[in-house]
């Protein structure tokens, strides 16, 4: 079949997911008869109108939202790859050798790790283990990792043991993880123990950068974890929903969209 139209394409997309949950870029380009430098334009506007999710090779269909599911990190990591990339790049921007550092658990917090190469003094304190292990690669940061009792869903360590060791610590910048926020509701996670953490992350740190792609935007998970004032600064992408990035400016947010 020869879908000549985008539109046409497109609605095929949409179609192959219906039918199965992921779908490759080849897959796609076999079934239309179009090079695959299209489809993945065509992918890319699809997610951009919410109606499926990025992978690395394809796109999965888009689940059913529940915001109170605690999704597990292995399947986090497959959507909006890109996104998460170009966040995790520009974040790094923020970070200065000599700095004092906290990473929360998340797969956009695992890309700003990923784009340490031009620092060599920087101290760091995460309760990710995928984290920890990316930063010993580097060989050069002075590196502490909470103990606790650990979550395999966020590959994450919580707990007493976790807070114990964590309130040792403060005047440090806070790059958090975010589950779902809104305007009105702030920052939520469906983990009572992750929230619990987050927020004595957020009260010791000296600045609190929160880094999300724009699928986390205008929802609310279970559990509060912080108001919008008390983040400093967001970082998201393009998709951002409009007139958000005006509204947390409005509420003293510094707002970077990549």
């Amino acid at each position: 079949m020869n879908a000549s139209s985008a539109k046409e394409r497109r609605a095929l997309i949409l179609r192959m997911l219906e039918q199965k949950e992921e779908v490759s870029v080849i897959e796609i380009s076999q079934q239309t008869g179009i090079s695959e430098v299209t489809i993945r334009k065509d992918l890319t506007m699809l997610q951009n109108r919410h109606l499926l999710l990025r992978t690395r090779g394809g796109a999965m269909r888009k689940p059913v939202e529940n915001t109170n599911e605690d999704t597990a990190i292995e399947r986090k990591r497959m959507f909006n790859v890109k996104e998460k990339e170009r966040i995790g790049a520009e974040a790094a921007k923020l970070i200065k050798n000599g700095d004092y550092i906290m990473f929360d658990s998340g797969t956009t917090t695992l890309e700003i790790a990923r784009h340490l190469d031009k620092f060599h003094d920087l101290h760091i304190i995460t309760n990710a283990i995928n984290i920890a292990v990316e930063l010993m690669a580097y060989k050069r940061f002075d590196v502490v990792f909470l103990g606790g009792n650990v979550r395999p869903q966020s590959l994450s360590t919580v707990g007493p043991l976790a807070l114990n060791v964590l309130r040792n610590f403060s005047r440090y910048k806070l790059f958090l993880g975010v589950d779902s926020f809104s305007l009105e509701n702030g920052v939520s996670t469906p983990s009572l123990e992750e929230a619990l953490l987050n927020q004595i992350m957020i009260q010791q740190a000296d600045k609190v950068y929160a880094v999300f792609d724009s699928s986390k935007f205008n929802k609310r998970s279970y559990v509060h974890v912080a108001d919008v004032k008390e983040l400093d600064c967001i970082i998201t992408d393009r998709a951002i929903p409009v007139g958000m990035s005006s509204k947390l400016k409005e509420a003293g947010v510094e707002v970077r969209i990549v």
